[in-house]
C-alpha cells in the first residue's frame, strides 16, 4: 500500500502496510536507528502471505518521518512506544500482534506490559529484557574489568573491537556494512547484496541520515514505567534469539524468558544479531507467522 504519514502530536511517521486490511494485524517495531526499510519488503510479503496485515514504519528520526530536535525536545522509549499506539489508532486496530527487534524489543515489552489489550502476542526478537541498562556491562568490558557477575554479559570483544576501531570512520553505507557483517556474527553467510541495498535504500529514503543517533540518546533515558516487571505480561511471547549474536548474548534471551510468564524461547542456530543471512528471513517470518495465531 503507498506511504501514509501518521500525524503524532507535532510529528508525523512514515507507514507503510502490507496485505489485507481484513487480515490480522502484525506490527514491526525495528531496533535503533531503523527506518522501516530494515524490514525487507520480501519478509513483510511473506508475512502477509501468511494471512497477515504488516504494518511497518520509520521511527521517528529516520527515514520520512519527523526530524526531531533532540536538544529542546528529548524523547525516551516510552515516547517512542506511544508512537506504535498511534499508529495503531491511526489504522483504527484495536490491537495487533507486535513484532520487535532489539531496541523495538523493548519497546514491544512496554506495549505488553502497559497496553495489555492492544497486543494479541509477543515476538521478542534479539532483544534484551526492559529495564536493564547494558552500558555498565560494555563499560566494564572496554576497560578490560571482569564481568559482574550478578549482570547480564556484555557484547562480544569483536563488537566492541569493531566499535572502537571505527569510531573515527565517517558514517555511510560502507560504514554500515561493515556494522552489520559483524553484527551478522561468523557461523552463516553474510548477504552483503541485500544489505547493501537495504542501506542505499535507508540513505537515499532519509531526511536527516545523522538524526537516527538520537536513537542512542533515548535508549539512555531510563523511567520508572521501565523498571515494571515483565511478570506482568500476559501476551502469548515468542522469544526468538541468534545463539551467535554479538551484542545480546543467548543468556539475554534467557532472562527474558524466565521473566515473562509462558513465554517460549527458540535460539536460531548461527543467527547473529540481525537476520540478513541466505534463508534466515524466511525461516523467522515462518516462526513469526506460527507464534501468532
Amino acid at each position: 500500500m503507498p506511504e501514509r504519514m501518521v500525524p503524532v502530536g507535532d510529528a508525523a511517521l512514515c507507514v507503510e502496510t502490507f496485505g489485507d486490511p481484513g487480515d490480522p494485524a502484525i506490527l514491526l517495531l525495528g531496533g535503533a536507528a531503523s527506518a522501516m526499510d530494515f524490514w525487507e519488503t520480501e519478509f513483510c510479503a511473506a508475512l502477509a502471505a501468511g494471512g497477515r496485515q504488516v504494518v511497518r514504519y520509520d521511527n521517528r528520526d529516520t527515514g520520512r518521518s519527523t526530524i526531531i530536535n533532540f536538544d529542546r525536545h528529548p524523547y525516551g522509549l516510552t515516547d517512542m512506544a506511544r508512537d506504535a499506539l498511534a499508529i495503531l489508532d491511526a489504522y483504527d486496530l484495536p490491537s495487533a500482534h507486535v513484532a520487535g527487534m532489539s531496541m523495538g524489543g523493548v519497546i514491544a515489552q512496554w506495549l505488553a506490559v502497559h497496553e495489555p489489550a492492544r497486543v494479541g502476542s509477543l515476538t521478542l526478537i534479539s532483544t534484551t529484557p526492559m529495564g536493564h541498562d547494558p552500558g555498565p556491562a560494555a563499560q566494564r568490558a572496554m576497560a578490560g574489568q571482569p564481568a559482574d557477575p550478578d549482570d547480564l554479559p556484555p557484547p562480544t570483544p569483536r563488537f566492541l573491537q569493531h566499535l572502537a576501531d571505527s569510531a573515527d570512520t565517517p558514517f555511510g553505507v560502507e560504514s554500515d556494512v561493515a556494522l552489520f557483517r559483524v553484527m551478522n556474527g561468523d557461523v552463516r553467510p553474510f548477504d552483503e547484496p541485500a544489505v547493501r541495498a537495504m542501506l542505499e535504500r535507508c540513505w537515499a529514503r532519509a531526511t536527516d541520515p545523522y538524526a537516527a543517533a538520537h536513537h542512542a540518546l533515548a535508549g539512555r533515558r531510563m523511567s520508572p514505567d521501565l523498571l515494571t516487571p515483565l511478570s506482568t505480561i500476559t501476551a502469548p511471547t515468542t522469544i526468538l534469539h541468534g545463539d551467535q549474536d554479538p551484542i545480546f548474548q543467548p543468556a539475554h534471551a534467557e532472562a527474558l524468558a524466565a521473566a515473562i510468564p509462558n513465554a517460549r524461547l527458540h535460539m536460531v542456530a548461527g543467527m547473529g544479531h540481525v537476520y540478513f543471512s541466505p534463508g534466515l528471513p524466511e525461516q523467522l517470518a515462518d516462526l513469526i507467522a506460527l507464534d501468532t495465531p
